[in-house]
């Protein structure tokens, strides 16, 4: 870390780039109660996570032909491809530049890697099942994706679904995939 001229000491500034975060549980953890939360908008999401491998900075993504809209294209994760879907366009929501705290949190579902681009990240909750109600069951529930709403303290976040995010799409990913590879 460079030193600064300042003799106080500043909070450094959450970054991610090509690091990988590593997340440590203890005996005392149930690791289904444990969500990574993360911004869209002015909206805090959280997704379980048992799902997720890897957390990185936004990079080169390469775009694809004949996918889903949302799909942003793939990224080659130290040699691994891996697709990579925008949240906000899977919401409908609208487009923001991407920035140093936009992300791509990596998940694995089946055996199938898919990164999720998402605004920024924010903590690991712990949040019991007792704590989740369920979703409001008006409008689209956001295409079913939508697990409950879980609460902590003063904190409400909104969990996804993590299969139900991806599972009409996983399919045609990893036969597109393969006839990427194959190229």
């Amino acid at each position: 870390m460079p030193h600064s001229n300042t003799h106080h000491e500043e909070t450094p500034k959450r970054r991610v780039d090509d690091e990988q975060i590593h997340l440590v549980f203890n005996d005392e953890n149930d690791i289904n109660d444990m969500y990574l939360t993360f911004g869209l908008g002015t909206e805090e999401y959280g997704i379980g996570i048992s799902f997720v491998t890897e957390i990185v900075g936004m990079q080169r993504v390469m775009e694809v032909p004949d996918v889903p809209a949302f799909i942003k294209g793939v990224i080659n994760l130290r040699g691994k491809v891996i697709p990579v879907m925008d949240v906000r366009k899977r919401f409908n929501m609208p487009e923001e530049v991407y920035c140093e705290r936009t992300v791509i949190i990596v998940l694995d579902i089946n055996g199938v890697l898919i990164g999720l681009i998402v605004d920024n990240v924010s903590e690991v909750m712990e949040i019991p099942e007792s704590q989740i109600d369920q979703p409001p069951q008006f409008g689209s529930n956001r295409e079913g994706v939508i697990r409950g709403l879980g609460k902590q303290g003063n904190k409400v976040a909104i969990l996804l679904d993590a299969q139900c995010l991806i599972s009409e799409h996983i399919i045609d990913l990893k036969q597109t995939l393969s006839a990427f590879k194959a190229e």
